[in-house]
Order: C-alpha cells, then structure tokens, then sequence
C-alpha cells in the first residue's frame, strides 16, 4: 500500500511540473532512441564510444548540422550538455541550441576545437550573427568538454567546462526548444543533456 501511495505521489508530482510556467529539470540518454528528435540537416547517429553510446554527427553538412528536440519549450533555462570533437579540418565543433522556433530561428552557444574562441549566436532565417564573443584555448580534440549556457529573460550565461565565459543581453528569441549543433566537417559526439527550466505556455 506504501508502494502505490509513494507511486500515486511520484505521478502527481511529475504531472505538476510539466504544466506551462512551471519549473521542470529534463535529463536525456544521448544514446537512447527518442523520436521527439528532429534531424534537420547532417548525420546523427547513436553509437559506442568509451564503453557507452553516445548521439554523434558524422558527416560534413554545410553550413551546419542541427539537431532540434522537440519535447519541451522552455522559456528561462539552464541547459548542459556534454561534447567530444573527434575530428574537423574546417571546423571541429559543437554546440547548444536553445530557445528554438525551428531549425532555422535559434540562439547557439558553440566551442571549437580549431579556434581560440567561444560565441554566442543568433540564427535568423537561417542567417548567422555573433553576438558574443570569448577568448579561450581550444577545448582539445578528443577529450570531453562540457557548455552550459543559463538564459533568465534576456540575459544569457555560457560556460565552457566550468568557466563563465559569456554574459550577454538578447531578446531576438524569448522561449523554444533545445537543440545541438555542429559545422561544416566536424565530427562531435555528444552526451548527457541536462536541462531545468520554465515550460513556454
């Protein structure tokens, strides 16, 4: 009886969270199916990688690959996600979308692993504008690196492996999904997306 109660109060409490306007923390299995993926352009693909599986881009997509999930639109957010750059001549990145209207309307944090910087972008109608702009070493080709960015209204917080990075004020998107992002030949995986954020209405 404890058992069902416990169960009856889990169910009540998820229910809650998810309501518009509410507060809710999302954690995805990279490596697992999930068909509220939208691939809109590149390769992903889930495969092994250091003993677990991972979602990975594989092949070179101009200008870039976006991945779009459409599960949950947010509105303020807190969102990380885990990034390998395992090899690029042109470009070895990735990269988190956030506040989403499509694959084309989007705000971007990236890190490159062929560049000393970190950026913020907007992407209108599929055009690309940096916003903003860090000087970092380049997270190493191989090895995994974490982004997080925390957008509270218009204000935007990026880190890169722990660092804060970026502080910047954007109101072009208010609210959408999450997604990720590689350029042109960059062959990244990715892992472990977290997210806790306000559900859009």
């Amino acid at each position: 009886m404890k058992r069902v109660l416990a169960l009856l109060v889990l169910v009540s409490t998820a229910a809650f969270t998810i309501a518009a306007g509410e507060t809710t923390t999302m954690k995805y299995d990279l490596g697992a199916e999930n068909a509220k993926w939208k691939f809109v352009t590149g390769q992903w693909v889930r495969r092994p990688s250091g003993g677990r599986q991972v979602l990975a881009q594989t092949v070179e997509t101009q200008p870039w690959a976006v991945a779009v999930l459409e599960d949950k639109k947010f509105g303020d957010v807190d969102v990380s996600v885990r990034f390998r750059p395992v090899s690029g001549r042109e470009d070895a990145s990735g990269g988190i979308i956030f506040r989403a209207k499509d694959g084309q309307n989007y705000l971007l944090v990236r890190a490159n692993a062929l560049e000393n910087n970190f950026r913020l972008y907007t992407i209108v109608n599929g055009k690309r504008s940096t916003i903003a702009s860090a000087r970092v070493n380049e997270p190493k080709l191989g090895v995994w690196h974490t982004i997080r960015v925390v957008a509270t209204g218009p204000k935007i917080e990026a880190s890169l492996n722990g660092a804060p990075l970026l502080n910047h004020e954007d109101k072009t998107f208010t609210e959408g999904w999450i997604g990720l992002w590689t350029k042109a030949d960059s062959v990244t995986e990715f892992a472990d997306l977290e997210i806790t954020g306000t559900l859009a209405k």
